[in-house]
């Protein structure tokens, strides 16, 4: 089985810089033009959202555009065509940029968890991430997905103890993800310089108990923010700045230029 995209980039020794983006939004035919933006904007992995009726884990922005996202007629299954004619260059230029799903389990269950993965990666999805299935009940479906040659990431917050940390860190695949602080998505305010200094101690922490690389997320919307994430981990998500600064778009067209321009400033 050929090593999957995700696992491929991370052998890379460089600092990555990751966009959250929920698929159809804030119009209907935006998810290629956006995919294209992104990646030609220098976005090193695409995430994108598995929007879903009630996405607890997530702020009023995600929330909002996995409704919109709903009402333009995505389903999992819609989703999974978009990556594929991603993948062909149907619709965009050819994406090769690694690909991440993440979600909610309802969805992924009710399609059917063994279905699920094999058409991810007939698709041409290269990880996913699942915030609501705990690392302790995921043996079953962990050891599908990586036998799929899925990469699977798990969630690490600054409540996390040692001994749950280097758990998570044998269990993710490539990678763990970092919840930056304790809130739903675009929440957090990482402005303020003593809620900073936690946020470094935190990483620096995680640090200490994992082997396998660590991106942060939740709260990241500026160069400044995700230069100082770099110097603690090893990649920056940045998604609910993305959507609110593309919200107002009216066209797909529209969409993509708003998206690069703004992807472009954080590099």
């Amino acid at each position: 089985m050929s090593q999957n995209r995700i696992s491929t980039l991370l052998q890379q020794d460089k600092k990555l810089l990751i966009a959250y983006y929920m698929p159809e939004f804030p119009v209907a035919g935006a998810t290629l033009p956006v995919l294209e933006a992104l990646e030609e904007s220098g976005a090193d992995i695409i995430e994108l959202g598995i929007p879903f009726s009630d996405p607890i884990g997530d702020g009023p922005v995600i929330q909002a555009a996995a409704y919109t996202a709903i009402r333009n007629g995505v389903t999992l299954r819609n989703l999974l065509a978009l990556v594929r004619k991603a993948r062909k260059g149907e619709g965009c230029r050819k994406i090769t940029a690694p690909i991440l799903l993440m979600g909610y389990s309802n969805p992924l269950f009710a399609y059917g968890g063994d279905c699920f993965l094999t058409d991810a990666v007939q698709a041409g999805v290269d990880g996913i991430l699942i915030p609501d299935l705990p690392p302790e009940e995921a043996t079953d479906y962990l050891a599908m997905a990586k036998g799929a040659g899925l990469s699977v990431v798990f969630l690490i917050s600054p409540v996390t103890p040692p001994e749950r940390i280097e758990m998570i860190d044998s269990l993710s695949t490539d990678f763990s993800y970092c919840i930056a602080v304790n809130a739903t998505t675009g929440t957090a305010k990482l402005s303020d310089a003593a809620t900073e200094a936690a946020v470094d101690v935190y990483l620096e922490r995680v640090r200490q108990h994992v082997r396998k690389k660590i991106v942060v997320g939740f709260g990241i919307k500026d160069k400044a923010r995700v230069e100082h994430m770099w110097q603690h981990a090893d990649g920056a998500v940045v998604g609910t700045a993305l959507l609110q600064h593309i919200a107002g778009c009216t066209t797909p067209e529209e969409c993509a230029r708003e998206a690069a321009g703004f992807w472009k400033t954080l590099r």
